[in-house]
């Protein structure tokens, strides 16, 4: 089955602006792991590890792996949109796949798969998740697995 991305949240959308275009015309990667980056933002805030639950000490995350493809160059003035879904978890590591589009009708440019783990920030340590965050994680897991199609994993990756 085709991937139907409007299936899914968008967690960031921005015009590309001309301090992002690196010497060969396009968007510099940094600028993508920039962009992902805020989109994870995003994300964790439907889950409640938003900016206050970070910075009251109570936990955070921190990345582990990442795999990123480039299918389509993006450009200066193009409008990106990031769309998130939440793949899986454990008690302490969660499994993302960020797919970023341009266009109308939407071409996927570019896919973003992470792995993270929670930490408690006292002992700077992995740590499971807290209750009301496991169970909003576990919400998205189960809406993002019935969408009726295969994230395009890298198959490195595990939760």
């Amino acid at each position: 089955m085709r991937m139907d991305l409007s299936q899914l949240p968008i967690t960031h959308r921005t015009v590309i602006p001309e301090e992002y275009i690196d010497a060969m015309g396009h968007m510099n990667v940094m600028w993508y792991t920039h962009l992902f980056g805020k989109a994870t933002v995003a994300l964790f805030a439907q889950v409640g590890m938003d900016r206050d639950y970070f910075q009251s000490g109570r936990g955070g995350t921190f990345a582990l792996k990442e795999v990123t493809s480039y299918l389509i160059e993006v450009r200066f003035g193009e409008e990106v949109a990031v769309r998130s879904r939440v793949l899986g978890r454990s008690a302490k590591r969660l499994h993302v796949m960020h797919f970023m589009t341009k266009g109308h009708p939407e071409v996927l440019t570019t896919t973003h798969e992470f792995l993270c783990t929670h930490v408690d920030l006292k002992i700077r340590r992995s740590s499971p998740f807290p209750e009301p965050v496991a169970a909003a994680i576990d919400r998205l897991v189960a809406s993002h697995s019935a969408l009726g199609w295969n994230a395009p994993v890298s198959g490195v990756l595990q939760p």
